[in-house]
């Protein structure tokens, strides 16, 4: 149980995330714009343990054309199957998305979102990792009429007794079925992130649902291939608002 707990602890909650997929894109926030989620992530293990965010808020900005500013601020939780209940404040995550190629017609967007994990969270009480982490990821899109896939990978940089750096790798397709939803899917794979652990294999279904321009909702839920993660799920009311374009 003690080996799982520190598993847990060691993947940042809320972090590598195109809402509401694990796997990111490399489109940044438009110019001068603004995306803010209230948001809930959790992760299930074997044997019932459970941790997660309830709730975080995320807020993305575009100071700059192709430039996004990242920060994800947690209320963390760990449940140990047949233990008590912790929760505060988790591990607080600032990023920096940057989109280098623009998509054209044969040619897809291409970007990196760099992500710095600060170790705010109580790590022996499972709400945080208790050493800064760092992921350096490169990521691609391209879209096809209704369809829009995208994915790649990085490195993350993972410090602390029993950790280890480790490689994370996903893809996703989603498709706007109707003007205001659009579903989709991935699957993602990372290598052992702790000595001695296995390496875990998962994927997500979810959707996207345009109440209006302003207000919408997110949902993806799925569980492993392989792995000691028994499963996951995302929600999340999001708010996206900026200038008119003239």
């Amino acid at each position: 149980m003690k080996r799982l707990l520190l598993l847990l602890a060691a993947w940042p909650l809320c972090a590598k995330a195109g809402p509401p997929y694990t796997t990111d894109d490399p489109e940044p926030v438009e110019y001068r714009h603004w995306e803010i989620y209230l948001a809930t992530q959790n992760y299930l293990a074997q044997g019932g343990a459970r941790t997660g965010t309830a709730p975080h808020v995320e807020v993305n900005y575009g100071p700059v054309s192709n430039l996004q500013l990242h920060l994800i601020a947690p209320l963390a939780y760990d449940r140990p199957a047949g233990g008590p209940t912790t929760y505060g404040y988790g591990d607080t995550e600032f990023g920096l998305k940057f989109r280098f190629v623009e998509e054209g017609d044969w040619v897809p967007m291409i970007g990196t979102f760099p992500i710095v994990e600060l170790p705010t969270g109580n790590s022996s009480k499972g709400l945080g990792n208790g050493m800064i982490q760092f992921f350096a990821p490169l990521w691609v899109q391209k879209s096809f009429g209704p369809w829009t896939t995208y994915g790649g990978g990085g490195y993350w940089v993972n410090p602390g007794t029993g950790n280890q750096n480790y490689w994370f790798v996903g893809w996703q397709a989603q498709c706007r079925v109707a003007g205001w939803i659009a579903v989709g899917g991935e699957v993602f794979y990372n290598t052992a992130r702790q000595v001695g652990a296995s390496a875990e294999a998962r994927f997500n279904l979810g959707l996207v649902a345009d109440i209006s321009e302003l207000q919408h909702i997110l949902f993806s839920a799925g569980t492993r291939f392989e792995g000691p993660l028994a499963g996951q799920f995302y929600l999340a009311y999001q708010l996206t608002f900026g200038p008119e374009a003239k």
